[in-house]
């Protein structure tokens, strides 16, 4: 096919549209002078007139009239197959990886707003403590708890960095050792990721002697931390994100303000090249409005 060029045929339709130059250039973002080059280019190819120039106007001369007919259904055709190819781009799968403790407690309560948005996408969680490798995994997209240092990785911050702080149920504020100050940690049983290093790093904050820091039940998942806090077991040290939501709900209790920063948050990570893919952007950007309004951004945070 012979065809001429695209940037002449949208000049000539909007200037054709709005019988003006001047407003045709506002349109597509281009000088008056744009617009008239581009259609003057366009005569000379079709080696008719299009337009007639008068004082402060243009008419469209009979060729021109019966030009945009064909030209206002092709660009119409294009507009609409277009639209086609981008929607098919937000459906289809999308493979996600993330810690099992935050899939658990801040991803999949959330999950089923973007399947409201975005039915056409099928959405595939990957919970597991294993760091992705883009080159061998299907996986399109990461959340990693880190630094956000990834070389040759789009990476951005996701959730801010986290805190750590004493959780368990209400019940234990009430019986026979209520938890009123740090010391009564020493009658109730400690929680603990596999670790076992962060209770005795909050400890030694709190000015808290006589405990055993490694003593109590141990976990391989933060996410079960919590479960047996919530299930009156003992007190675990809750992460500022992980936890909030069962805080605001009244299922956990803070009972000291004595708080240590974790030195990491979660980032939104994926290779370069996959970023403007529109499944992920449309993923990117539902993730980032529930950040916007996660309960843990707006929970107080005493100095530590």
């Amino acid at each position: 096919m012979k065809l001429p060029p695209l940037n002449a045929l949208r000049a000539f339709e909007a200037a054709a549209r709005h019988l003006s130059f001047s407003r045709a250039a506002d349109e597509l973002s281009v000088t008056p002078a744009a617009v008239s080059h581009q259609i003057k280019g366009l005569e000379d190819w079709l080696a008719v007139p299009l337009f007639r120039r008068l004082n402060r106007a243009v008419m469209l001369t009979d060729e021109g009239q019966s030009y945009l007919v064909g030209i206002r259904e092709g660009l119409e055709a294009i507009g609409d197959a277009t639209e086609k190819i981008l929607l098919q781009g937000t459906s289809g799968s999308l493979t996600v990886s993330t810690l099992p403790s935050f899939a658990a407690r801040w991803l999949l309560p959330r999950l089923s707003s973007f399947q409201q948005r975005h039915p056409d996408i099928n959405v595939r969680i990957s919970a597991t403590d294993i760091i992705t490798d883009f080159h061998r995994e299907s996986v399109d997209a990461v959340i990693r708890y880190g630094s956000g240092n990834y070389p040759d990785l789009h990476s951005e911050l996701l959730l801010q960095e986290d805190h750590l702080f004493p959780v368990c149920s209400p019940v234990l504020l009430e019986g026979p050792h209520p938890l009123t100050r740090p010391s009564d940690l020493a009658h109730h049983t400690l929680l603990h990721d596999d670790l076992r290093v962060d209770w005795e790093t909050w400890l030694a904050a709190a000015d808290v002697k006589g405990i055993d820091s490694k003593k109590g039940l141990s976990f391989n998942d933060s996410s079960m931390v919590l479960s047996a806090a919530m299930a009156g077991q003992g007190v675990a040290l809750g992460r500022s994100t992980l936890a909030a939501e069962d805080l605001k709900a009244g299922r956990l209790v803070k009972p000291f303000d004595i708080e240590l920063k974790a030195g990491s948050a979660y980032y939104f990570v994926c290779p370069k090249e996959f970023i403007n893919r529109p499944q992920i952007m449309a993923f990117r950007d539902w993730l980032f409005e529930e950040a916007e309004n996660d309960p843990g951004r707006f929970m107080y945070v005493p100095e530590s």
